[in-house]
C-alpha cells in the first residue's frame, strides 16, 4: 500500500505505520510504501495523524500514451471492486508523461471504466465527483501507471471537528506532523499563541489525550468496498479505546483577534476540547502565565497580507516576547518568509522544510537559555 503525506513528513509516517503493524515500510517522496492486510489498512485510515491517504494498488502496467492507457484499464475486471450501480470518482496525477494534463487522463479512465462495465451489464456505474462509493487514483510517472484503491475516500486531514476556519487554516495533517516534529510528547505545556482557527491546539490534545486521528469522522472509502469487514473494523474502534490517557499540563491558546478567537472556539467545542484547552483573546504581547518551560509551536502571518514593515514588526515582536517572557520554552515557528525568520533576533537550533500547501516553510526551532547559551551549557555539563 502507499500512504500519502506532506513532504518533511515522511519520516514521521513511517514511525506511524510501525507501530500499528506495517511491514516493509520505506519513505519515498511525499509518501510511504508499506505491506499489511486488512486490519493494518483500517488501522493506517484511523490512527495515522500523518497520512493524507492510504492508497492500494490493483495494477500496474506500461502507458506510453493515452490509448495505451485505456486499453489497459479496460482489462480490469471492475466488477471485482464495485458493483454498476454504485459511483466512482478518479483522482489522476500526471508527472514527466506523453499524457501531459492530469483531467485528460481521468477522463481516458473514466471512459475505459464505464466502457468495460457496459460491455458486461450494458449498463454503467454513474461519476460522483463529491461522495463517490470507490475512489479511484490514477499515477502515471513517465510510462509506468500505477491504478489504486483509494481506502480513505475523502482526504485524511478532513477530521471531521473543524466547521470553520479563519483566513490561510493550517492543515490538520500538517499541524499534527509539526506537532511530533517539534517533539512534544504531552509531557509540558504547550502554547500557540497565535492559535487561529485553533487546529494545532486541537492536534496537539487529541495527540496528547491519545484520540485517534480519524475518531471524530464516520467516513472510509473501505466501508463502501465489497470486501468491507464491519466486524473488523468495530474491533478495531473497541481497541482504540485503550490508546486514551490521562494529560496533566494545560495546552493554550491565545488570538488577538476576535474572528479567530470565536472561531477557535466554536471548534474546540465541536472537537469536544473545550475544557481541556485554555483559549483567551489577547495578543502574544498580553499573554500572561506562570509556566516553568514548555514548548510554543505557532504558524504566524508570512506576509501576503500584511505590510513589509508590518511583518519585520511582528517577528521582531515573537523575539522579544520569547527572550523576555519564556526562558527554559523550546519555541517553534512555522514560516514560509524565510526573510521574516531573521527578524526573531534569535539563532535557531534547527530548520525544517516543509510545504504549507504550495508554499515552501522552515519550521524552526529557537531554543529560550535561562541565561546565555553557553552558560547554560555548562550549568548542564555540572550536572
Amino acid at each position: 500500500m502507499i500512504a500519502k503525506t506532506f513532504y518533511g513528513l515522511e519520516t514521521i509516517l513511517a514511525d506511524e505505520l510501525k507501530q500499528i503493524g506495517a511491514t516493509s515500510i520505506e519513505p519515498i517522496n511525499r509518501a510511504v510504501s508499506f505491506f499489511g492486510d486488512q486490519s493494518v489498512m483500517y488501522k493506517a485510515n484511523y490512527l495515522c495523524y500523518t497520512a493524507i491517504r492510504i492508497l492500494k494498488p490493483i495494477a500496474n502496467f506500461t502507458a506510453s500514451n493515452e490509448d495505451e492507457l485505456y486499453k489497459n484499464l479496460l482489462t480490469i475486471d471492475w466488477w471485482d471492486y464495485m458493483d454498476v450501480n454504485q459511483t466512482l470518482a478518479i483522482d489522476a496525477v500526471v508527472s514527466k508523461s506523453v499524457i501531459t494534463h492530469s483531467k485528460y487522463a481521468a477522463l481516458k479512465s473514466k471512459d475505459a471504466i464505464v466502457d468495460r462495465f457496459r460491455e458486461k451489464y450494458n449498463k454503467r456505474p454513474s461519476v460522483d465527483i463529491e461522495n463517490p462509493d470507490l475512489r479511484i487514483n490514477i499515477h502515471i510517472f513517465k510510462e509506468q501507471c500505477t491504478v489504486s484503491l483509494d481506502s480513505s475516500g475523502s482526504s485524511l486531514h478532513k477530521r471531521g471537528y473543524r466547521g470553520l476556519v479563519d483566513k490561510a487554516p493550517l492543515n490538520e495533517v500538517l499541524a499534527a506532523g509539526l506537532i511530533k516534529l517539534s517533539g512534544w510528547d504531552g509531557k509540558t505545556d504547550l502554547i500557540d499563541p497565535m492559535c487561529g482557527s485553533g487546529t494545532i491546539l486541537i492536534e496537539a490534545a487529541m495527540q496528547a489525550f491519545g484520540i485517534p486521528a480519524g475518531y471524530y469522522r464516520n467516513d472510509f472509502g473501505f466501508k463502501y468496498w465489497k470486501d468491507y469487514d464491519e466486524k473488523l473494523w468495530n474491533d478495531i474502534l473497541d481497541d482504540s479505546l485503550s490508546l486514551q490517557k490521562d494529560f496533566e499540563y494545560e495546552i493554550i491558546g491565545t488570538d488577538h483577534s476576535f474572528k479567530a478567537h470565536s472561531i477557535a472556539k466554536e471548534n474546540l467545542r465541536s472537537s469536544m476540547f473545550h475544557k481541556d484547552i485554555v483559549l483567551r483573546h489577547c495578543s502574544f504581547e498580553e499573554l500572561k502565565h506562570e509556566f516553568d518551560g514548555g514548548t510554543i509551536i505557532t504558524n504566524p502571518p508570512y506576509g501576503e497580507r500584511l505590510e513589509e514593515s508590518d511583518i519585520v514588526n511582528l517577528y521582531q515582536m515573537i523575539g522579544n516576547q520569547l527572550k523576555a517572557n519564556y526562558k527554559g520554552f523550546n519555541a517553534w515557528i512555522l514560516s514560509g518568509n524565510l526573510e521574516a525568520l531573521k527578524f526573531v533576533g534569535l539563532r535557531p537550533s534547527k530548520k525544517i522544510m516543509v510545504f504549507n500547501g504550495a508554499i515552501e516553510c522552515r519550521f524552526a526551532k529557537f531554543e529560550i537559555y535561562a541565561g546565555s547559551r553557553k552558560a547554560s551549557k555548562s550549568a548542564s555539563q555540572e550536572n
